[in-house]
């Protein structure tokens, strides 16, 4: 079902998608830290609707290992934003846990949290925890679905393929009842159909292009409507990738070095694509792709112009942002966001 805290009101609503990168090794790690949590800071003052947390592990990508530890220390030092994970990798670790640690936020946080659930895509993380990639998507699916009736239910008894218990309290239940808002990474054909014939809001992702999301955010609302779901006040956040300055021809030359540290990082399993036209390419054409498909970016009347056409185009009423430098952020927050609130 839509989640009426999020329902459309009119106005686009704006997040950010936080990594924590760690680019070269170029400052200590609790410097990224630090910046991030004064970002986040100013998040909290100036109207966005929920800061949402990238978990990754064992690369320099995002060097955030635990959502959930990182949300409670957000939790501690805002009051206004919402915190959400983006997403909880539910394939690797045991639902009753995920369900006890997301409802413990929830409370302690006084019900700000946004769950986003997500299966991963890096097989480095799945060998590691010993994962085998090719049944991540049903252990993934009956996660999800453990935590959900572990939170609707006083007690919840369950057999799976996964998972089997019977008569289990989970405790605490989250503050907002009966579940968090929550949402699914999902962006193959398969995932999209799971979702929505789940009655699952979904997440979009950052790696995509601007018309490859429009695309499957209509697959997506065309599948809601053949199962019988509602579609009405549903809200797809769709996060994208921001470089703003102070002239277009700065924000390109942002775009193009973001490009390449993305492709070049532990992400360029998920951003060059699996389609013969983009293993064909070179990398000098996957850079420009990306810079130019995937990222918005420019100065701060180009950047408004460009996500009035998304919102014309792919119906994008929610935003997660992930600016690719400080600067960037800034300007988005002083000189973009403000024209759409």
């Amino acid at each position: 079902m839509p989640n009426d805290s999020t329902a459309d009101n009119g106005q686009m609503k704006f997040g950010v998608l936080q990594f924590f990168s760690w680019p070269g090794r170029r400052v200590p790690l609790p410097t990224v830290y630090e910046r991030a949590l004064n970002r986040i800071d100013i998040m909290d003052e100036t109207g966005y609707d929920c800061v949402w947390l990238a978990e990754h592990h064992f690369s320099t990508y995002s060097v955030c290992p635990s959502v959930h530890l990182m949300g409670m220390h957000v939790a501690g030092r805002t009051r206004n934003l919402r915190i959400g994970t983006a997403v909880t990798l539910a394939s690797f670790y045991h639902p009753l846990r995920i369900a006890e640690e997301v409802a413990l936020l929830d409370i302690l946080s006084g019900g700000r949290v946004n769950w986003g659930a997500g299966r991963g895509f890096d097989r480095t993380e799945f060998r590691a925890f010993g994962v085998e990639f090719e049944e991540s998507y049903p252990r993934f699916r009956e996660s999800v679905q453990v935590v959900l009736e572990a939170w609707r239910q006083e007690r919840i008894t369950w057999h799976g393929d996964y998972y089997d218990f019977d008569e289990i309290e989970v405790l605490p239940k989250p503050y907002q009842q009966p579940t968090p808002p929550f949402w699914v990474a999902a962006g193959g054909p398969d995932a999209i159909d799971w979702a929505a014939r789940q009655d699952y809001s979904i997440l979009m992702d950052p790696h995509a292009t601007h018309e490859e999301l429009g695309d499957k955010r209509r697959n997506y609302f065309k599948a809601l409507t053949s199962y019988g779901h509602e579609s009405d006040g549903r809200s797809i956040p769709m996060a994208r990738l921001i470089a703003v300055a102070e002239t277009d021809e700065e924000a390109e030359q942002i775009a193009i070095n973001g490009a390449q540290w993305t492709i070049g990082s532990y992400a360029n399993e998920k951003v060059s694509g699996n389609s013969s036209r983009t293993t064909q390419m070179s990398d000098d054409e996957r850079i420009d792709r990306y810079a130019n498909q995937v990222v918005i970016h420019g100065s701060a009347s180009k950047v408004i112009d460009q996500l009035e056409e998304l919102r014309e185009t792919i119906d994008l009423d929610y935003l997660i942002a992930s600016p690719f430098s400080h600067d960037s952020f800034v300007r988005f927050t002083k000189d973009v966001m403000p024209h759409f609130q």
